[in-house]
């Protein structure tokens, strides 16, 4: 339950839950059945039902499916003549009938084919004006829940004494949400689940995408504000008729989740606290987050201020850096002593090694961070920049100019540092920024936003740059394609997984740093141990560390590789072996050649030769960073010729791999995908070009007039 969401914890205490599912889930866009959302329904109520959920199946589809099959049946047996005669609209009793039998059986088999058991029971409007009847289903639905048996439940359409399925809303209830609503009340049910076709209760029509998902509805906030789109492709209300039910289901006492039926594993989800879909509570008012700023909200206020940014001399944007650089040294103290109270609530918490060592901001680091800023702010202006002129025709001059991405997302783990970094090359690239770090640099991360925000003037905005303080709000930004247009993770290969699995947006970064070290039999011996000790024990957590060290087969049994194990092992560096090298050198195998281990600890493997040395790092690596240390000259143009990787070294050590290092001032990350940036990325990889057109009255009219030169022209000064 590590995901549950605070407002959400009270889910954790449901037993008995009432899902229903509409028509527009349970059928396609053509009336068939979704064969595949309705399996994935049955296997998640399975999995409920094995931990000890008592589920209840509240189910619409049978009246358009049993229209789509009489349809059918219909067009079969008639001729051509009777095809050619208006056709009436078949009765939707019948319809109802013939679908409720499909529909059941469709459950039936679903459900035997997972081992359990499901009832149906259909139930009609005049049943719950009856006493003994609810108290006889109450009883009925809880044996049949004692016994682990699903009951699913319908509205018997084809003896309703209703005008027709569709038309009437008189009643106790009147369609399929308000009977999962009565039901909830009547069946004392824990929590009501509504599936829709679309994630939740959205502002405005889903479709617009000015609309915001509303996580939790308040009815005194929400009922006003909302604008409702085109009711139910299929059903009788749509997203109306479930807000309607959700709202009388939860003022008497029954919380309500409206969430997506075409997503396979929402119910679960939902169960585990996850902030997904709408949620409708009696006390939702004390639910919400206070003072929540909207995901939406938020980015595009960054994108305001990065405009207003872009609207600065290059003057102005250079003395925003110079003021933040000064501020951090400033607030050196106080950013210090939140560090320390990161560091040692993480040290209490059991973090690992790793993490703790990325966490710690160094004596001297907030100097060093702040002259990078002042390198950054002394660069060349790169807003606007004059890439290539072209003379289209006579008189009509082309231009491609540098421009800002426009609004980033950066997510970061642990080390705080990489806040300073990001927000000063959002600021000289002018982006506007969200930043997400790791709930371990908490404090650091808070006063450290909160520093640079202050040095940002009030003509551009401190919300430039927008600081996410909880995991939740991670979700809803990663659905704003239209307003966020560049995602960076920096992390783990888990978080960077994640992230690329659940956004449109594109993502920028690397999943592993896998950094290789490859020994020639050529190689100086003394270069290589300044090499290998730096690139192992410098900064053993870094993700330009190296992980692998492969060695030339013919210096496997000499004393300068003894000499140099020897002292990899003295300055505490665990070794573990591919399969030669753990039997030549007596050492544990490696569990793994695809492994970081972001500590003092590598692995050790003989190759035939460079040609071995290039296979291994394209199989085993993560293209990050990868080095040889040689002295002879074709085998070092062989590696760096084939070796394909965001970065490629001949004897240096592959912690230069760093924006600092290669004087782009800092960076956001490293990259080790192949399109817009690769390796270190600076200002530039936060760049893209615009296309300026400067004529005097020129038209196209069908290329009639126009002769093109197409003639590149010198980018003045």
């Amino acid at each position: 339950m590590s995901d549950m969401d605070r407002s959400r914890a009270f889910l954790k205490d449901v037993k008995r839950l009432i899902i229903k599912v509409g028509t527009a889930v349970v059928t396609r866009n053509d009336g068939r059945l979704a064969l595949g959302r309705l399996g994935a329904l049955c296997e998640q109520i399975k999995e409920l039902n094995s931990l000890g959920y008592e589920v209840i199946l509240v189910t619409s589809g049978a009246v358009g499916l049993g229209r789509q099959r009489l349809r059918y049946r219909k067009l079969i047996n008639s001729s051509f003549a009777d095809l050619q005669k208006p056709q009436v609209e078949i009765d939707g009793k019948a319809c109802a009938a013939v679908g409720q039998n499909s529909l059941m059986a469709l459950y039936d088999t679903l459900f035997i084919q997972l081992d359990v058991t499901s009832a149906q029971l259909l139930v009609t409007d005049n049943d719950f004006r009856d006493k003994e009847f609810r108290k006889q289903l109450s009883e009925t639905v809880t044996s049949l829940l004692s016994l682990k048996v699903v009951p699913i439940l319908n509205e018997n359409d084809a003896v309703s004494t209703r005008k027709a399925p569709y038309e009437d809303s008189s009643g106790i209830f009147w369609d399929n949400d308000s009977l999962s609503a009565l039901l909830a009340l009547e069946l004392k049910a824990d929590l009501l689940v509504l599936l829709s076709d679309v994630e939740g209760l959205y502002s405005g029509p889903p479709s617009d995408p000015n609309s915001k998902l509303i996580h939790t509805y308040i009815k005194e906030k929400h009922q006003c504000e909302i604008t409702f789109g085109d009711k139910s492709r299929v059903g009788r209300g749509g997203m109306t008729a479930k807000v309607k039910a959700a709202v009388n289901a939860a003022y008497a006492g029954i919380p309500v989740v409206i969430t997506s039926g075409y997503a396979p594993e929402n119910i679960i989800k939902v169960l585990k606290g996850q902030r997904i879909g709408t949620l409708f509570h009696q006390d939702a008012h004390l639910l919400a987050p206070v003072n929540e700023v909207d995901a939406r909200q938020m980015a595009v206020a960054a994108r305001e201020s990065s405009r207003r940014l872009q609207a600065l001399s290059s003057q102005d944007r250079k003395k925003i850096l110079l003021d933040v650089a000064d501020a951090l040294e400033a607030n050196e103290k106080l950013i210090s002593a939140e560090n320390e109270a990161d560091v040692a609530a993480a040290q209490l918490a059991g973090y690992e090694k790793p993490l703790v060592a990325r966490l710690a901001l160094k004596p001297g680091k907030i100097k060093s961070l702040a002259n990078s800023i002042r390198v950054l702010a002394n660069m060349e202006d790169p807003i606007g920049c004059l890439l290539k002129r072209t003379e289209i025709a006579d008189g009509l001059i082309l231009e491609k100019t540098s421009s800002p991405l426009g609004v980033l997302l950066i997510v970061f783990e642990s080390r705080p540092d990489a806040l300073v970094q990001i927000a000063s090359l959002a600021i000289r690239s002018g982006n506007g920024l969200l930043l997400k770090g790791g709930k371990e640099a908490k404090r650091s991360n808070a006063i450290l936003h909160k520093v640079i925000t202050e040095a940002i003037p009030e003509t551009v905005g401190g919300k430039l740059i927008g600081l996410v303080t909880t995991r939740e709000e991670i979700p809803d930004l990663l659905k704003l394609d239209d307003v966020i247009d560049l995602v960076i993770p920096r992390g783990s290969n888990k978080l960077v997984s994640q992230i690329k699995s659940s956004t449109k947006i594109p993502v920028l970064g690397h999943a592993d740093g896998i950094c290789h070290v490859y020994l020639d039999k050529s190689a100086k011996m003394d270069v290589a141990k300044q090499i290998v000790f730096d690139v192992k024990l410098d900064y053993p957590a870094a993700c330009n560390a190296m992980e692998t060290l492969l060695v030339h087969k013919d210096l496997m049994h000499t004393s300068a590789l003894n000499e140099l194990i020897v002292d990899l092992r003295t300055e505490g560096v665990t070794l573990y072996g591919g399969p030669r090298a753990s039997s030549e050198l007596n050492i544990p195998e490696a569990r793994s050649f695809h492994h970081e281990y972001s500590s003092l600890a590598c692995t050790i493997e003989f190759v035939d030769d460079v040609y071995a040395a290039i296979d291994h790092i394209h199989k085993h690596g993560s293209a990050h960073t990868d080095c040889i240390i040689a002295e002879d000259q074709e085998v070092v143009e062989v590696f760096l010729r084939q070796v394909d990787s965001a970065a490629v070294f001949h004897n240096a050590s592959t912690r230069f791999c760093d924006g600092a290092r290669f004087g782009l001032g800092a960076e956001v990350g490293i990259s080790t995908s192949r399109i817009h940036a690769r390796g270190p990325v600076g200002v530039e990889g936060l760049l893209t070009t615009r296309w300026i057109l400067k004529g005097s009255g020129q038209v196209v009219d069908g290329d009639k007039g126009v002769v093109y030169t197409h003639k590149d022209l010198p980018i003045e000064s």
